[in-house]
């Protein structure tokens, strides 16, 4: 029996147990640190496996020397720079590194910044295209209350957010089957003397093909000759930008178009740091207002800071000067290479299925897309397949395209460091096993709930 001599003392009976699915409230005592540990692992069994998260663009896997330094840099807040001066010369050479590896001009009169992920960073280059706006207009004594940006309508989710915070109206260029990305078409009806600039996206979210940059520039190039409108491009490489300089080295979407002002990444996407870390660079300081950048002092120095949070971990900025020191160029070729490889060999296995059209193979970035070809079936849906799939353990997401693609339901597999070829292979499997089962039923599958909408 609990609590009879012996010294038995069960961990699943204590008052702690009891209240806690309350979940409401601070509990009243304290508890043990292995009782409240266990509750706390008890619930973490119920999420999902993250290794076989083929939803997320974001990393799930680091080497062990990695975790090392992680745990060492826990308490490392990086708006201290003065307390933790090395850990900002790091975050410095971190986005030296990016400028150059992105063609900047000089990457000595580059400026950047590491952020929480692609979305403040992509806050913050839309922030600098509407106040560079902002200034010139003034100096012209023309107006500055109706900015506009221009975008795919399969732009993610963080841009439309930039536009609703910061009184920007988004102009979306829809996407189609003639014009799956933002591939210039169109922008010459959209910009006008308002317009603040262009977004370009490496690594669309719904599908991670990549947008041509440099078309869009020559469309751009096209409305300047025509109009003296002068519009900058920010390229949005939240996955791309660090899949591109390695495996299509020659692509020119980069600081080698002048018309590209800034660039962001996502460390932890393809950058391979763990959630938590986003990098902004402009292609010189001049892009940049001054009026947006705070100085403080440290080692009787100014170091700039303009990002929008304060107080940030700075432990993922050592873990991404430490990949880059551990894999250098020749690393990061081998690792985004592998994963490309498993890409298309999953998006090979899943077009010779039978029952699907790949939407794109993923040769750009390690992600691809496919829906249900037409006429296969009126029993079922990449939803039901979806749900099958979750059953043994992947989350494969199904959702529907953007505006004028959203009647086309697709389903889609990012591919990251840590899937490896033996585990494709079983998902390959899995997707063969559950697509016979759905194809073997007599009559459709119940639809009595809502289906989700796209939001990875």
């Amino acid at each position: 029996m609990a609590g009879d001599a012996g010294g038995y003392s069960p961990l699943f009976h204590t008052a702690l147990e009891e209240h806690a699915a309350a979940r409401r409230r601070l509990p009243e005592h304290e508890s043990l640190p292995r009782v409240a540990e266990q509750l706390v692992r008890d619930e973490m069994m119920l999420d999902g496996n993250a290794r076989l998260n083929l939803a997320t663009f974001v990393g799930t896997w680091m080497d062990d020397e990695a975790k090392a330094i992680y745990t060492d840099a826990f308490d490392k807040n990086m708006i201290d720079k003065d307390e933790y001066p090395q850990t900002a010369a790091i975050e410095e050479s971190c986005w030296r590194m990016l400028a150059d590896l992105w063609h900047a001009p000089d990457p000595a009169t580059s400026i950047g910044t590491s952020t929480i992920g692609s979305s403040e960073a992509c806050m913050l280059a839309g922030l600098a295209l509407k106040r560079r706006w902002q200034h010139a207009r003034r100096a012209a004594g023309k107006p500055v209350d109706r900015p506009n940006l221009i975008m795919s309508s399969a732009v993610q989710v963080c841009w439309e957010k930039f536009c609703n915070y910061w009184d920007v109206e988004p102009r979306f260029v829809p996407i189609s089957e003639e014009h799956p990305v933002l591939d210039g078409t169109g922008l010459d009806a959209l910009v006008d003397e308002n317009t603040i600039g262009v977004v370009a996206i490496m690594g669309v979210t719904y599908t991670g093909m990549y947008e041509p940059v440099a078309k869009n520039t020559a469309a751009l190039d096209a409305v300047q000759r025509a109009r003296g409108l002068d519009i900058p491009i920010h390229v949005d490489g939240a996955s791309g930008a660090m899949v591109a300089p390695f495996l299509q080295p020659d692509l020119e979407w980069d600081f080698r178009l002048e018309r590209v002002h800034s660039i962001n990444t996502s460390g932890h996407k393809y950058g391979l740091v763990y959630p938590g870390l986003g990098w902004v660079v402009w292609r010189s300081e001049e892009l940049l207002p001054d009026d947006l950048i705070f100085r403080v002092s440290y080692l009787g120095g100014q170091m700039p800071t303009f990002a929008l949070n304060f107080s940030r971990p700075g432990a993922q900025v050592l873990l991404q000067y430490y990949v880059f020191l551990r894999l250098g160029r020749v690393g990061f070729r081998a690792v985004q290479s592998d994963s490309r490889a498993v890409a298309m060999h999953l998006a090979q296995g899943v077009d010779r299925v039978g029952a699907f059209d790949l939407w794109n193979d993923g040769s750009d970035i390690p992600v691809f897309a496919w829906r249900l070809t037409a006429g296969h079936t009126e029993n079922w849906t990449l939803y039901d397949l979806q749900d099958r799939l979750r059953m043994r353990g992947w989350l494969v997401p199904a959702y529907p395209m953007p505006d004028d693609l959203g009647d086309h339901v697709v389903q889609r597999i990012v591919v990251r460091n840590g899937l490896s070829m033996d585990l494709a292979d079983r998902l390959l499997a899995d997707i063969r096993t559950e697509t016979a089962f759905l194809d073997a039923l007599t009559a459709p599958m119940p639809t009595d709930r809502p289906r989700p909408g796209f939001h990875h």
